[in-house]
């Protein structure tokens, strides 16, 4: 009788466990998003600098890239003075003086910001020193080459002396390349957007601000780079490429699968990078036999936007239905 009881409590035991555990719950599989299509319009000039959302789908502005010429950041701590780089901007450091005399750029060393966004690496650079909670400015005199149109026209010399940063606002001086014309200006951070711009000359009836930060994830614009002679020279080039919004949004490189097969899985184990100009121009070269820019069938992108969501593109296009060169157009897809 006490062996048929230990039997029993054999028997029943495994089925008293087993209902003690909850049943796995089924795992979905990874649902990836439609593919898409868009092409932008730069226009066959680069006139327009146009900020896309992959998640909308959508251009959440389009500036004319004359309508302005300084960006003073606007993060939390920040404090760099960037040059618009679409119009091939340079600067050069004058030294300590005062603002108001003419320019002395003989012997001047001009630099330009580096297209990658490298803090180390901007063309007006560390203007300052800190005295308590303000950013004091160390006197210098920037010379500025306010670049070229989008027509290739030549946009005039300004100088520049950047005073302070004081409780969010930027203070500054700027005068002709004469010295003439001396204005005080105030600028004060914007914490929705990246940079706060202002403009020289505005633009009527063109807006000068960036979107927030938020709400975008590249930039398609001409920019300034860094190209390089056969000898290794390096020289600074204008460019037609996409940029990266800066506040968290990354991109890698394939070059070893095909597009179709690139999946969520893929794109995890990628090596990723916030350098601005991880796209870069160089998804097209330009084809020296039929004359005309060829897009790249082997050179795709893995993007990881601001809430973590991964997304794959390609270029089909750099060329509008009547031949007008200008108008990338690209196939994307959220993984």
């Amino acid at each position: 009788m006490r062996g048929i009881r230990a039997s029993y409590i054999i028997l029943v035991l495994p089925f008293i466990l087993s209902s003690c555990f909850k049943d796995d719950e089924p795992v979905t599989p990874h649902q990836p998003g439609n593919s898409l299509t868009d092409t932008i319009s730069l226009m066959p000039t680069y006139k327009y600098q146009v900020y896309f959302d992959l998640s909308s789908h959508e251009v959440m502005a389009s500036l004319h890239k004359d309508s302005w010429d300084l960006a003073f950041e606007s993060t939390p701590g920040g404090f760099l003075v960037r040059l618009n780089s679409s119009n091939f901007m340079y600067a050069a450091d004058e030294g300590i003086r005062e603002i108001g005399l003419p320019a002395d750029t003989a012997g001047a060393i001009w630099k330009f910001d580096k297209s990658d966004g490298n803090p180390d690496s901007t063309a007006i650079g560390n203007w300052s020193f800190i005295s308590g909670s303000d950013t004091i400015g160390n006197n210098h005199v920037f010379a500025l080459n306010l670049g070229l149109d989008d027509l290739g026209n030549a946009r005039g010399y300004r100088q520049i002396a950047i005073d302070s940063l004081s409780e969010g606002t930027y203070y500054f001086r700027t005068s002709a390349f004469d010295g003439t014309d001396v204005k005080s200006h105030a600028v004060s951070k914007d914490p929705l957007v990246n940079a706060a711009l202002f403009s020289f000359d505005s633009s009527p009836g063109e807006s000068s601000s960036e979107p927030r930060l938020t709400t975008w994830d590249l930039l398609f614009t001409q920019y300034t780079t860094l190209l390089f002679t056969d000898l290794g020279e390096a020289y600074p080039y204008l460019v037609t490429g996409v940029l990266l919004n800066p506040s968290g949004t990354e991109a890698a490189v394939d070059t070893v699968h095909q597009f179709e097969s690139i999946t969520y899985d893929i794109a995890k184990t990628m090596q990723f990078s916030m350098a601005r100009d991880a796209i870069g121009y160089d998804w097209k070269y330009y084809n020296f036999d039929t004359g005309a820019y060829t897009v790249s069938t082997s050179r795709f992108y893995i993007i990881r936007d601001q809430e973590g969501f991964y997304y794959k593109l390609r270029f089909t296009g750099f060329y509008n239905k009547v031949g007008q060169k200008g108008f990338p157009s690209f196939e994307f897809q959220r993984l």
